[in-house]
């Protein structure tokens, strides 16, 4: 507060908050929003709710997000694009697409991506699955089967790859 020559209780002018909210608040967040992307990439909306949680004003987070974007430093694409590289193996393409709009990325970004990058063999995932919750389909019951054709469907494969594959 004495830095600013602010005591309790006080008045600031409009023209002097405008002041603080930029100079201050606003190369705070900035700095904030670096310290937060050199541990790992983030999606627009994961900075803008970190920022957010540790209080910035709106307009300094919108400003701290604008700045990042003009180097480059989150892009949503990029960062679709890199999440399904990593995580095709272990997830179903629709559960990659659940987890990319939840973590806040566009829907036409995450069909680009998508598109673009997965190449997993679903059918072969699904059969790896199984042989992991040791299913055999000769000697499965119905309860069996429901059991498991229900865990791959809350896994987000569709109908038809796992009824492929369960025979």
């Amino acid at each position: 507060m004495k830095r600013l020559a602010l005591s309790e209780g006080s008045t600031v002018s409009a023209e002097r908050y405008q002041t603080i909210l930029t100079d201050i608040l606003g190369k705070r967040a900035i700095k904030r929003a670096m310290h937060l992307l050199e541990r790992r990439d983030l999606t627009q909306k994961q900075l803008f709710d970190k920022l957010k949680q540790n209080e910035y004003p709106e307009s300094c987070i919108e400003a701290a997000i604008e700045y990042v974007k003009s180097y480059h430093y989150i892009d949503d694409l990029r960062f679709a694009r890199m999440y399904i590289r990593y995580h095709q193996e272990g997830k179903s393409r629709q559960r990659l697409k659940m987890d990319l709009l939840a973590k806040g990325v566009d829907f036409n970004d995450v069909v680009q991506a998508l598109e673009e990058e997965y190449c997993s063999d679903d059918i072969r995932k699904i059969k790896k699955l199984l042989e992991k919750r040791h299913f055999v389909p000769e000697t499965a019951d119905r309860g069996e089967i429901r059991r498991n054709y229900q865990f791959l469907m809350r896994k987000g494969y569709g109908s038809s790859d796992i009824i492929r594959a369960m025979r």
